[in-house]
């Protein structure tokens, strides 16, 4: 009984020990609890402290860079007003100067419109005396032939323009004849020996660039964090980089040659250099700017030694050697000026001429195409100013004048140019057409053919080296089919641009149908 009451008590003291243990220890951990809970409080107003005043710096970054972004958007504005200003000014000075060049023709239009009345009416006063003879000798024919005047006239201009008509086309045929056997004969050798000494590679380009890379990786690498490097690429050149699933390979896209040459080798030393950031972006772009003028200015000796031309001013040299990066219907335009000049050269030696001039005009018959990308205006009227501001002769300012009809070509050398010059672009492979132009030319000539009375029909064959024309025959006899030929040939070369020559076949048939029932 007594080991029992011992047993319970125990049990009774464990319990109590128990019972005071836990409510000790949950008093412990509420007030760790609790401290912990004061801990993160404190905390969380540290953190929020801080990202406001993160946020307050960020606002303040922000503003600052949009201050600096659209200070520099306003000088830049104001630096392509003024260049604009000074362009306009320079316009406005041609336009005085032309204004000057009409005022002075048509002082001289003047002095010779007096000088025409003087002599007008001299002749009006012998005409008049002329009159009266020619009024009593009609007279006299009327008596003698028993026909008025009026009658006798037309007698004889009827028989006249029959015979004339005949003769003419008779004439004009025999002549033509003569003389296409002749001058093709001649002309015929002196090109096919330019032809065959000339061999000179065209190379067909495109507004676009392929870089290669070393591996895809590198794709990743170029665009940079958050698209940065990619972003200062194309603002320090000018280009476009087209990043898709090409493997190992990265395009750039820009209509202007230079700078695109300029980024594919910048591309290309920061390839091989590993360190791509916007600092060693700008720090390539020099080094690749630097290149390629030297390059530009390599390429512009290369074409002067070649061609056999000296005393080219220093900047034609470099405007050459921008042509190296040109291209004009796919055709490399250095290549093409180099193939006029040795053709101009050639040409001249075998007519007697002196070959070095007709060299230079046909070497820098394109030039104004080194600047038709900065300066308004056609690349001929640019060629011109240029070869005037750095002292060419006139000789050579002509011809670059003159080489696309813009003028009359009114020397030997001008015409050489522009012969060299259809013959370099029109023969096959040497550049390529677009189908909508070529579509319009053959509309153009069929327009123009079927534009002459008597005219039934026309088409133009052999891709447009052929006019091939149905005339009516009861309007059009075979006299007038020479004269017609002869008329639609002259308008073409008037209205129409084309490459080569184009030939003018007319058709006149007279058919008699009757059925038998």
């Amino acid at each position: 009984m007594d080991l029992f009451l011992a047993i319970i008590l125990i049990i009774v003291v464990a319990v109590v020990v128990g019972i005071l243990a836990f409510y000790g220890g949950f008093t412990y951990r509420k007030k760790i609890s609790e401290e912990k809970i004061g801990s993160a409080e404190q905390e969380a107003r540290r953190i929020t402290e801080e990202a406001e005043r993160e946020a307050e710096s960020m606002k303040k970054e922000a503003l600052i860079a949009g201050k600096d972004e659209a200070h520099r958007l306003l000088s830049n504005t104001e630096k392509e007003i003024s260049e604009r200003r000074k362009e306009i000014q320079r316009q406005e000075r041609r336009i005085q100067q032309k204004e000057e060049s009409v005022e002075k023709k048509l002082d001289s239009l003047e002095k010779k419109e007096e000088s025409i009345n003087q002599k007008n009416k001299a002749a009006e006063s012998r005409l008049a005396e002329a009159e009266k003879i020619k009024q009593s000798e009609f007279e006299m024919l009327e008596k003698i032939s028993g026909l008025t005047a009026e009658q006798a006239k037309a007698y004889i201009l009827n028989n006249l323009d029959n015979e004339l008509t005949h003769e003419k086309a008779v004439k004009i045929m025999e002549f033509e004849q003569k003389t296409r056997e002749e001058s093709e004969k001649t002309a015929r050798e002196i090109i096919s020996l330019a032809i065959q000494r000339v061999a000179a590679d065209h190379v067909t380009e495109s507004t676009v660039s392929v870089v290669p890379l070393p591996g895809d990786e590198m794709k990743g690498r170029i665009i940079g964090r958050e698209g940065r490097n990619i972003r200062a690429i194309e603002t320090i050149t000018g280009v476009d980089l087209i990043i898709d699933d090409t493997p190992e390979a990265i395009t750039l896209s820009c209509f202007e040659p230079v700078k695109r040459e300029i980024a594919r080798v910048m591309l290309e030393k920061l390839i091989s250099d590993g360190r791509i950031h916007p600092a060693r972006i700008e720090e390539m772009y020099e080094k690749a700017r630097t290149e390629v003028e030297a390059m530009i200015k390599s390429e512009g000796e290369r074409a002067i030694i070649e061609a056999g031309v000296n005393g080219l001013h220093p900047e034609l040299v470099k405007l050459l050697g921008r042509l190296h990066f040109r291209t004009s219907y796919g055709q490399n335009v250095l290549d093409h000026s180099l193939e006029v000049a040795y053709l101009c050269g050639i040409m001249a030696s075998e007519l007697g001429l002196e070959p070095t001039m007709a060299r230079r005009a046909g070497l820098l018959h394109d030039i104004g195409k080194a600047l038709d990308h900065e300066i308004e205006g056609s690349h001929i009227e640019i060629g011109v100013d240029v070869a005037r501001k750095y002292k060419e002769s006139e000789i050579v300012v002509h011809a670059i004048h003159a080489h696309h009809g813009d003028v009359e070509a009114k020397t030997i050398i001008a015409c050489l140019v522009q012969a060299a010059d259809a013959i370099s672009a029109a023969r096959p492979g040497a550049r390529r057409e677009n189908i909508e132009n070529y579509i319009k030319r053959l509309e153009k000539l069929e327009e123009v053919a079927s534009s002459f009375e008597g005219v039934e029909r026309s088409f133009a064959i052999q891709a447009g080296r052929e006019v091939r024309i149905i005339v009516k025959p009861e309007k059009i006899k075979d006299d007038d089919m020479v004269l017609l030929a002869r008329d639609i040939c002259k308008k073409i070369e008037e209205e129409v641009e084309y490459p080569g020559q184009i030939k003018v076949n007319i058709i006149r048939e007279s058919r008699a149908v009757e059925y038998a029932r």
